[in-house]
């Protein structure tokens, strides 16, 4: 079936991974390595991140789970210190790459945020995101709707609201927990593991030269 839309992650997509974040935060403060990505995969359905994400806990409710799950897991880490991490950096490549893609096909974002005051003000850096979400036909975020990634129902209101068939579909993610349920479905998916990584693969998919 021809590809008729591609569909987007944001974080660790569009942007820099913030695992590169994660490790340098406790690098600095000598925790064990990975604790953070550790206590997010850790009930990764139900745990503070989890909740956050939809919307069901406060900051301070997360900011105390988290802080008591990584603990469990051997190194205490509170939430509010986890969260000025996720700032990543736009890629201006992928950013060229999506502006490419909408001339020729429908464009979505899923992305598993957190609550618009979760992080506070990013000042110029929030205009510049806002630009890129303009370039989406539809975007849908985890903290607006109460749902997040793995849940198969966030992929199938993306392919209603866009109006395809999944099998028509390019789906990139960082994590290959988030692409399994979309691989499911039908579509072709992306493991994006770096920039020029993910553009290779877009083309080969699309058949558009992105780069």
């Amino acid at each position: 079936m021809a590809i008729e839309a591609v569909i987007f992650d944001f974080g660790g997509v569009l942007t820099s991974s913030p695992f590169e974040a994660f490790t340098r935060f406790e690098q600095e403060r000598g925790l064990p390595a990975d604790i953070i990505r550790r206590t997010n995969a850790a009930n990764h359905l139900e745990n503070a991140w989890a909740k956050f994400e939809r919307a069901e806990v406060d900051i301070e409710t997360f900011d105390r789970l988290f802080a008591a799950e990584s603990l469990a897991l051997g190194a205490e880490v509170r939430g509010r210190d986890v969260l000025p991490l996720l700032q990543g950096n736009l890629r201006p490549e992928m950013v060229e790459a999506l502006k490419r893609i909408k001339a020729n096909f429908k464009t979505g974002c899923i992305t598993n945020n957190l609550p618009a005051n979760a992080i506070g003000s990013m000042t110029g850096r929030t205009l510049y995101v806002a630009e890129v979400m303009a370039l989406f036909d539809h975007v849908i975020e985890s903290a607006k709707i109460g749902l997040r990634k793995p849940d198969p129902r966030i992929y199938q209101m993306m392919v209603e609201a866009l109006k395809v068939d999944p099998r028509a579909c390019v789906y990139l993610d960082d994590l290959g927990v988030n692409l399994k349920p979309a691989r499911e479905m039908g579509m072709t998916t992306i493991k994006v593991a770096s920039a020029a990584q993910a553009i290779t693969e877009l083309q080969k998919a699309t058949g558009l030269k992105l780069g």
